[in-house]
Formats: structure tokens, sequence, C-alpha cells
């Protein structure tokens, strides 16, 4: 049997006068790293329901509920934390990553076991969804082009779908809109629309 090595009952000895590397969990709580990546949370003030987190994640654990009626159109998002591989994809291209708060980032809490996988999720309220008013197909989230015009400022207004929808948030709309009728040459284009309504709109009637 060959003797331990020098360093390896240097590190011994230390072991034994210091106590054990590893954290006393489960009878203590373990406190994470601070950048530790553990269950991701969606904040309903931080997230505009653009969708971009769904479309990045590798395990497809994100999905996107439309719901839309004739007299509503939500859109909620739900993250299934069982299906989760943590890969930190979600935070890291949130388009409001860094906004204050973010639409969802990672916290510290690991402990996520469970038996009802319908209760391990983390969703957003419902966020109301700006349709096309043409073929009455999902644009987006109202607040994601809230979000847009924010971010543009004064450019936002070359763009008549965003224009349009913030003046609805003043409640403008219907009088711009009553006036172009008889005054704006293309007022076929001062609407909501969704890109192949505007192609058409703008390309394939003149």
């Amino acid at each position: 049997m060959r003797y331990p090595k020098l360093r390896e009952l240097i590190e011994a000895v230390k072991a034994v006068m210091k106590g054990p590397y590893t954290t006393s969990y489960p009878r203590k709580p373990h406190k994470p790293a601070k950048r530790f990546r553990g269950k991701p949370e969606y904040s309903n003030i931080g997230c505009i329901a653009c969708g971009a987190c769904a479309l990045v994640c590798p395990a497809r654990a994100i999905e996107s509920r439309d719901n839309i009626t004739k007299d509503n159109a939500t859109r909620k998002m739900v993250l299934h934390l069982d299906e989760c591989h943590y890969c930190g994809q979600c935070s890291a291209l949130c388009t409001t990553k860094d906004d204050d708060p973010p639409g969802v980032q990672h916290t510290t809490e690991f402990d996520l076991a469970g038996f009802d996988r319908e209760a391990m999720v983390s969703t957003t309220d419902e966020k109301e969804l700006a349709l096309c008013e043409v073929c009455g197909d999902v644009i987006t989230a109202k607040a994601h082009l809230a979000w847009i015009v924010k971010r543009l400022g004064p450019l936002a207004y070359s763009n008549p779908t965003l224009f349009l929808s913030s003046l609805k948030e003043m409640g403008l709309a219907d009088d711009i809109f009553s006036a172009a009728k008889d005054y704006v040459l293309r007022s076929d284009r001062i609407k909501i629309l969704c890109s192949d309504c505007r192609r058409k709109a703008t390309i394939e009637r003149y």
C-alpha cells in the first residue's frame, strides 16, 4: 500500500482543523453564490410579453399562450420549471434585460422538487395584444409596442403602427384616423397593421 503524498496529508490536516469544505445542507440552508442560476422568474412589471425568451429557449420550456376572443386578446408567458435546463438564455437574451426590473431573471432558489407539475411554472399576468386592423393577426403585445416607442423616442412617429398604438393609449387615435380619412392621400396606411398588410398597403396597391 502506497503512503499518501505530503500534499494530501496537509489537506487532510486542514480539513480536520477547519471542518469540511461542503455545506451542511439540508440541515442548514445553503446560500448560493451571487451569480448562481437558480429558479427563473418573470417580472410582471418588466416583462413586455415579446416572446423572445420562448424563441431562444433550447429546452422549449417556455411558451406564450395567446387567448384571443371576440372581446379580448391577451398573452401570458409560461415557463415550465420541470423542463428548464437553467442555461440562462432567457435572461441573457431578454429584450428588457437592461431595464429595472428585467422581464425574466434567475433567482438563487434551487430546491424546486415537487410532485405537481402543474404548479412548477413561472408565469406573467395576461398582457393585452395588438391585432392587425385588417386581417386580425397578432402583431405583438401592446406593452412591447410601448417599450419600442419609449426606446425610439421621436423616431417612433415615422411608423404608423407605433404612432397609433401610443395614441390609442392616450385615447386620441380615433380623432387622428377620422381626420386622416379626409386629408391624407394614403389614409389606408394610417392603421395598426401587421407586416404583411403593411407591405400590401404600401407596395402592392401602388
